[in-house]
């Protein structure tokens, strides 16, 4: 009954956000565009160095997409959630990262067999393993509270090179999303003359307070890595 509800007040809503949306999809699929052209580009030199059967291995698809809509969303509490039309019956499962059309949303941590809650990017105890475009600098992205537009990446290494208006991107070092998602550009660097690493402060790519339609990712190599990082587990066991 509650996702009844829900899913009802999502549909009233969701009409007011359709301009930002549709504006924002124009923008991504130029990007898109622009990437597809860079990755063909990219294709058509490697095939000149490899045989048939390396481009048919190199080239399998590891990621799928289930497309869901968001049916009730919180963006004022510490620790927030969402929840989306999409469960276990479509193949929905807790650790999937979750995706708008701007990048990162958050994380799938329980599942029913129609509906999944979603760990918001705005929770503060959620992590992401980012790092800056372009770069091999890894950090960890975490949301301070307050300001739903902003967040901080922490423990990155002091000799990290970056400008104001960097980009910053998943790492890939996590079955939840592949590498280069966007996440958020750099605004600043908090001072901390005392610590090991630099803190970052970051605008965020996503309008929490309008997500509408996300994307659940779905990694088919995630079991086999799973039992691949607990085997010294389970074998002392």
């Amino acid at each position: 009954m509650t996702g009844g509800v829900y899913s009802t007040w999502s549909q009233v809503t969701g009409y007011f956000h359709l301009k930002s949306i549709n504006e924002s999809l124009q923008a991504s699929n130029a990007a898109l565009q622009n990437e597809v052209l860079n990755l063909k580009a990219q294709i058509s030199e490697l095939s000149t160095q490899l045989d048939a059967d390396s481009i048919s291995q190199s080239n399998q698809q590891r990621f799928d997409y289930i497309s869901a809509a968001v049916i009730n969303n919180n963006t004022s509490h510490p620790r927030n959630y969402f929840t989306i039309n999409r469960g276990r019956l479509d193949g929905v499962e807790p650790g999937m990262g979750v995706v708008d059309q701007n990048g990162v949303a958050g994380i799938v941590n329980v599942v029913g067999p129609h509906m999944a809650r979603v760990i918001s990017m705005l929770n503060e105890t959620q992590h992401f393993s980012v790092k800056i475009k372009g770069t091999g600098f890894i950090g960890s992205l975490t949301w301070k509270g307050g300001d739903p537009t902003t967040a901080y990446v922490e423990e990155m290494p002091r000799h990290a090179r970056y400008h104001k208006g960097d980009t910053i991107m998943t790492s890939g070092y996590s079955t939840a999303f592949p590498e280069g998602i966007m996440v958020g550009t750099i605004i600043g660097r908090v001072i901390r003359p005392d610590d090991s690493f630099y803190t970052f402060k970051i605008k965020l790519n996503s309008d929490f307070k309008a997500l509408s339609t996300v994307r659940v990712i779905k990694d088919i190599y995630k079991n086999e890595i799973d039992s691949l990082a607990t085997f010294d587990v389970q074998v002392g066991n």
